[in-house]
């Protein structure tokens, strides 16, 4: 049985390109530069402030801890590990649910070879959601929604067959109360736009709190699409913990934590967080950055990215190479869907209107799910 077509309402993505996989600063390092914060304000506001600054920083991280259940030592022997980034978009726009991850990075650290590897995966990206119940196959950011931190982790773990250690989640609100904590942010507008009441001119902006989310959330009238929503995100990041690391961010350091203990979780530990700023720091000077690149496709009334199995592989060999694992050929949901497809063209940019979705453990009856 076919499945269903409805009308195409959703505006699609823009595809990733190849030459945006570059190596260079971006995410991995930026969260290394934001535990670097953390022991900033420690070093610098116990010699100023003295113990109260000590437990001040300690208890935001314990605040900002929460437990898989599954802890994990790695940091502590100083060994390869790997983390997901996630910037969660919880209380925006009213919503009263957990939300989606409106940003997912995989960051792989390696100490002894001083490397780190970046993959930054589109939110649109079709997955098979584990950590659930039933089989689904859905938009990767909704695992988030579906089953929290957890269901993430291991959904990227399936799609990549890299173990996932570590998550480390920021909600949207904490950027722009982050911003208004520091007096605002400068960032350099890299086009004229409007989004959510604020208005962008190209060039120099100083942006308020509530104009620094609009900036980092915008997506669909970017030219380069959801790459450039991540690029403004990193710009905004930057700008933080730059301005967080001067003399004037780290007076006001218990305005910072009092955002970090709201709004930030993860399960890394406060010695974890140390232990990463002292012993894996010279990774953050050899960081591959890239994309998993994923090509637009319509599936039912939804836009949709698609990974080809060889892009999925090469991350793949990348990330466990780094963390010390072997080479694995992936075999997981999503490449037995594209070995099951035909008259599929990847090198041709124009979005698939024939990629169908089968049904768990058939080859020839269609999902419904979709």
């Amino acid at each position: 049985m076919e499945p269903k077509k409805r009308a195409r309402k959703l505006q699609r993505n823009t595809s990733f390109s190849n030459k945006n996989n570059k190596s260079g600063k971006g995410a991995g390092s930026l969260f290394l530069k934001f535990l670097g914060l953390i022991a900033l304000l420690l070093v610098t506001g116990t010699a100023a402030w003295g113990a109260k600054a000590y437990f001040d920083v300690r208890s935001a991280a314990d605040s900002a801890y929460q437990s898989t259940g599954k802890e994990s030592a790695l940091i502590s022997k100083k060994k390869p590990f790997s983390i997901l980034i996630l910037g969660v978009d919880t209380g925006i726009e009213g919503r009263k649910d957990r939300g989606n991850s409106d940003t997912m990075i995989l960051v792989s650290i390696n100490p002894k070879t001083e490397k780190a590897v970046m993959t930054s995966i589109p939110r649109d990206l079709m997955a098979q959601i584990k950590g659930i119940k039933q089989f689904d196959i859905a938009k990767i950011n909704s695992s988030y929604l579906m089953n929290g931190a957890e269901s993430s982790m291991a959904t990227v773990s399936e799609l990549l067959n890299v173990p996932v250690d570590y998550y480390a989640t920021v909600d949207m609100k904490a950027l722009e109360n982050l911003v208004d904590a520091l007096g605002g942010v400068e960032v350099d507008v890299p086009f004229s736009f409007s989004y959510d009441s604020s208005t962008f001119k190209k060039g120099k902006a100083t942006l308020t709190g509530k104009s620094a989310l609009a900036y980092a959330r915008m997506r669909h009238d970017d030219p380069e699409g959801d790459y450039g929503r991540q690029k403004r995100q990193r710009q905004i990041i930057q700008a933080i913990v730059k301005k967080g690391m001067s003399l004037d961010g780290i007076s006001n350091y218990q305005k910072i934590l009092k955002v970090i203990t709201k709004y930030a979780k993860t399960n890394m530990s406060f010695d974890d967080m140390l232990g990463v700023v002292m012993n894996y720091r010279g990774a953050a000077k050899s960081l591959n950055s890239n994309y998993i690149q994923g090509h637009d496709a319509w599936i039912g009334d939804a836009a949709y990215q698609v990974a080809s199995t060889e892009d999925l592989q090469k991350m793949s060999d990348l990330h466990r190479k780094l963390l010390g694992l072997k080479k694995q050929t992936l075999k997981n949901e999503v490449t037995r869907q594209n070995a099951l497809q035909t008259g599929l063209n990847w090198d041709d940019l124009t979005a698939f209107t024939n990629y169908y979705v089968y049904a768990e453990g058939s080859d020839t009856e269609y999902w419904q799910g979709l």
